[in-house]
């Protein structure tokens, strides 16, 4: 693999012009997923992006949001007003709506329910694109075996069965757990890229890890699953750092877990021991491996904005945003806009908000202030800052308070709570390419299935 994004470039566009010479090229699809990224996450990292270049910030664009088409999605579950990964994501893969915390499922199982989510798995997107010989493709921050990435390639009736010993032990002859789905994934040749965390999943418990030694695997049925996917076919690769990474050719089927759990937050990235590729960087190369002219399905999620969401921090959530916004231009320069659709969206939103009548270019992570950069106050005289939670550990306040920007800062919440929450709004979803025109007005969440899958197959 080449060693820069830059250099990764040229090469995508040489493989086009071969497929497209050797004969008719089949289109691709990406579908990025931005977990947790609502409207005021994309505004507020919108200006954060535009103060990091230097602007004001509010006249900034990321780079999705130059796309031409633009929709409203609801995200409720079957059974849930405000909504889990799970479920929507199924509907994204699936175009079914589904119940909380079941991954690919109908709703009419029940969740933890073995016997019934047998009987009601659904096919999703990327299972028909192997069976139709396209290739195919997960990228996540997150652990691979975490609910967005996983909903693209494995049936649960919950989403914590990312190990056999979270599986009910009456259940595991029966339903394995989300790790092993992926390494016996039945469809095509199986799934040809994988980038993201969760090395621990497909580790046993007497195996130490191969970048943090101090620790071992997870599982306890003593397997190395990652040993297994590689021995079961030729010219498979398994990476686990950055070297690995950068020493990967262009083409072949690759799994890369770069963490026991998750990926770093791109803010503490650098600070890896192993050194672990940017969201950009691996969005670059599985799209040059997978662009090969035979058709392709990439998913792309940006998973740790959810996270830095639920602790409070907005500063880490709007930096892996931008993240999620850099790999998405690394997609739009290095795919053909005739032959590639491009899904930007989020599976729920969170409760951050935007508030106060600051001055336009004050710092959206600063206290609110007026033009004379005098910080605003509430009615007892206190500063606030312009980002805060419905709820969430900010509610706590710790005895010495760290500025707002600092990036370890937990922004002010109403309700205290452990963790904050997931709000219930609709998020936006953004498209280019064939197809993009079925990106618009206010839409069902599983309704952009029907459009990926018409653009991937010629079909509704």
């Amino acid at each position: 693999m080449l060693k820069t994004l830059f250099n990764l470039i040229p090469l995508v566009f040489v493989g086009a012009a071969i497929a497209t010479e050797e004969g008719e090229p089949k289109p691709g699809v990406i579908l990025f997923v931005g977990d947790g990224m609502g409207v005021s996450t994309v505004t507020a990292a919108r200006i954060l992006d535009g103060q990091n270049k230097g602007l004001a910030g509010e006249e900034n664009l990321l780079a999705f949001e130059h796309f031409p088409h633009l929709a409203l999605v609801k995200t409720y579950n079957v059974d849930a007003q405000v909504s889990d990964s799970a479920g929507t994501m199924t509907a994204l893969v699936t175009g079914r709506r589904a119940r909380a915390g079941m991954l690919s499922v109908g709703p009419e199982a029940a969740r933890g329910d073995c016997a019934s989510s047998r009987e009601h798995e659904l096919v999703t997107l990327l299972e028909e694109a192997e069976q139709r010989g396209f290739r195919t493709g997960v990228v996540s921050t997150a652990r691979i075996t975490h609910a967005t990435p996983a909903a693209a390639y494995a049936h649960s009736p919950d989403r914590n069965w990312e190990l056999p010993g979270n599986v009910p032990q009456g259940d595991r002859s029966r339903c394995a757990d989300i790790a092993r789905q992926l390494v016996e994934f039945p469809h095509g040749d199986g799934v040809d890229v994988v980038l993201g965390g969760g090395r621990a999943m497909f580790l046993g418990i007497e195996q130490p890890d191969p970048e943090e030694t101090t620790i071992t695997g997870r599982r306890r049925d003593g397997r190395n699953l990652a040993e297994e996917w590689v021995a079961a076919a030729d010219g498979r690769r398994f990476v686990f750092d950055r070297d690995g990474f950068d020493g990967l050719p262009g083409t072949g089927q690759v799994l890369g877990l770069f963490d026991p759990s998750h990926m770093e937050f791109e803010a503490d990235r650098e600070n890896d021991a192993g050194g672990e590729p940017s969201l950009a960087e691996m969005t670059a190369y599985a799209i040059e491996n997978l662009d090969s002219g035979q058709g392709f399905f990439l998913v792309v999620e940006g998973g740790r904005i959810d996270h830095a969401h639920h602790a409070g921090n907005a500063y880490r959530a709007l930096v892996d945003a931008i993240a999620l916004s850099e790999a998405v231009a690394v997609a739009v320069q290095t795919t053909d806009p005739e032959e590639t659709l491009i899904v930007v969206t989020a599976d729920h939103s969170h409760t951050l908000t935007i508030s106060g009548y600051s001055a336009r270019g004050n710092p959206i992570l600063g206290y609110a202030a007026g033009e004379d950069g005098q910080p605003l106050t509430d009615t007892a005289g206190v500063a606030y800052t312009t980002l805060g939670y419905a709820n969430g550990p900010g509610a706590r306040r710790p005895e010495t308070e760290l500025d707002p920007t600092d990036p370890n800062y937990r922004q002010r919440s109403t309700h205290p709570m452990l963790a904050e929450t997931h709000a219930g709004e609709d998020v936006p979803a953004y498209a280019t390419g064939p197809g993009a025109d079925g990106v618009g007005g206010v839409m069902d969440q599983h309704e952009l299935y029907a459009v990926m899958r018409a653009a991937l197959f010629g079909e509704p």
